[in-house]
């Protein structure tokens, strides 16, 4: 199986994934770790479609995406959840990772990214500034078996 964990910076993607592998395992693999498979980016995004590919029926695979063009690694078959947050909660969270200080470039670009996933095409929706995460992943683990 694959689930795509797609989603802006500090929305919750990772929160999320470690929270599915915990429960049903898988190997995560984040936004492009995928290069790590051979020298050529071609290369390595084409052995990284076929091991996706391949997961479809096999392995579970957890994709954390945070890019627009890493959407389209994902194959027809894949489980697609969209993770968001509010624009505030996304701030405070990159500010915390940034030991405290937001720049105004840095608030910026989250202003400019904000909602940039939201016209896709999504099985689920986690909303990790609404939703319960353990409620969310008990609803995908009794639709996913």
């Amino acid at each position: 199986m694959v689930i795509g964990i797609i989603g802006e910076n500090c929305t919750g993607k990772s929160t999320l994934a470690e929270e599915i592998h915990k429960r049903f395992g898988g190997e995560i693999v984040t936004g492009k770790d995928y290069l790590r498979l051979a020298k050529s980016e071609s290369i390595a995004a084409a052995l990284f479609k076929k091991k996706l590919n391949a997961a479809l029926t096999g392995d579970t695979v957890l994709y954390v995406i945070s890019e627009q063009e890493q959407v389209k690694f994902l194959p027809e078959g894949a489980v697609r959840i969209l993770v968001k947050a509010d624009l505030e909660d996304i701030k405070e969270r990159f500010k915390a990772r940034m030991r405290g200080n937001l720049p105004a470039p840095v608030a910026l670009m989250l202003e400019r990214k904000h909602g940039c996933f939201d016209d896709g095409v999504y099985d689920y929706t986690y909303d990790s500034s609404r939703d319960d995460l353990s409620a969310f992943c008990d609803r995908l683990g009794n639709d996913l078996v």
